[in-house]
């Protein structure tokens, strides 16, 4: 417990989990929360490339401390990065330890991800409490290592709980920006819908590929919104350049946005092209915004294809597996939903989304150990 007049300091830390952060910021932020807050997350979004990070870009405008960390994993194919990652394995728990003694946190939230273990296990050495959130419908490989570190573990979904200590787990839901939870559903889909395409913070090379394919086709009917990470921004900008006039009109693209951004070209979408990462789901399932789902084939425990399983069985997405993402079955996708747009709506209008109040209750788990400072 954090002695009177002490102001409370949280270290959060995660991989791609910003966007998850950034709301249970907003969150302690909104409580009038008196903590000062630091984020530790990766340097780079993609792998032996200096591709800044979504959190490192964006944290810091908000007055978030933010501290990249240097962290290895084991990959899960041999490439030219696998050997100078395992060898940062070890730096990253010195790097930790130098961070974390410098912080001097009361508490440490890890949203899991590579860069986060080091923290959490240095965190627990160093007797800091330790709470962990999964995002996903299973479990990600860290925060499965993390549990035993952890005084208290928050998951997402129900499923998740086959996974941990159940008398230390505690179902709160993933945290969702509260302005997609005020989008209402359109009740008339848009004379030229607008389609919001993301392959998330670095982007998607099988969907960037066939949205390049299949650009004029869907521009004929469509605007399209593509978010392509930062390293395709200027291919695509080039693209869209060489269209005609009026299909030109229709294509917008970026690179990477910031969390608010993120939230504004989704709530103005009228269908969703994405991977299927836990905080794209939880927007998708809070707004109802009809959508195509691509999974990602090898992420951890198949978690992506649960993560959609879980979105296709709420009633709101379609699934399109990487092995038959053609620009024909895209399109053909595309036409589907158009075509069943309110059937699909009148399917999903009384239910409501699971991660409702979930950073309030981050935020009291977090009041559980740190007191109501």
């Amino acid at each position: 417990m954090v002695k009177k007049n002490e102001k409370v300091k949280i270290v959060l830390s995660g991989g791609h989990a910003g966007s998850t952060a950034f709301v249970v910021i907003e969150e302690i932020r909104r409580q009038n929360k008196s903590w000062d807050i630091s984020w530790v997350g990766f340097r780079s979004s993609l792998e032996g490339e200096k591709v800044p990070s979504l959190s490192s870009i964006y944290f810091p405008k908000y007055h978030i401390k933010t501290y990249g960390i240097t962290a290895g994993r084991i990959q899960r194919k041999l490439t030219i990065h696998t050997l100078p990652s395992i060898l940062k394995i070890p730096l990253g728990f010195i790097h930790a330890f130098i961070l974390l003694t410098g912080i001097k946190p009361d508490l440490i939230l890890s949203f899991g991800g590579f860069a986060a273990f080091p923290v959490v296990v240095i965190g627990y050495l160093l007797g800091i409490p330790v709470i962990i959130h999964e995002q996903t419908s299973v479990v990600g490989r860290a925060n499965k290592y993390s549990a035993f570190f952890a005084k208290k573990i928050a998951i997402s979904r129900e499923s998740s709980y086959d996974y941990f200590p159940k008398n230390k787990t505690t179902l709160t839901g993933n945290p969702t920006p509260s302005t997609v939870f005020t989008t209402k559903p359109r009740r008339f889909l848009s004379k030229i819908p607008t389609i919001f395409v993301t392959g998330g913070q670095s982007g998607s090379l099988a969907i960037n590929k066939v949205i390049e394919d299949a650009l004029t086709i869907i521009l004929k009917d469509f605007c399209l919104v593509h978010l392509t990470g930062i390293k395709n921004e200027k291919k695509f900008i080039g693209i869209r350049e060489r269209l005609v006039r009026d299909l030109k009109k229709r294509y917008k693209v970026y690179g990477l946005v910031s969390p608010k951004k993120f939230n504004d070209l989704f709530k103005f979408s009228d269908i969703v092209i994405s991977r299927a990462g836990a905080n794209t789901v939880s927007k998708i399932i809070a707004a109802k915004k009809l959508s195509i789902l691509i999974p990602l084939p090898i992420s951890y425990l198949d978690e992506q294809k649960r993560n959609a399983l879980f979105a296709e069985e709420f009633g709101i997405a379609r699934i399109l597996n990487q092995d038959a993402l053609t620009p024909e079955n895209l399109v053909a996708q595309i036409r589907y939903i158009t075509a069943n747009w309110n059937k699909i709506l009148q399917s999903v209008s009384g239910k409501e989304s699971p991660d409702k109040d979930a950073a309030k209750k981050l935020v009291a788990l977090i009041e559980e150990f740190v007191g109501k400072k």
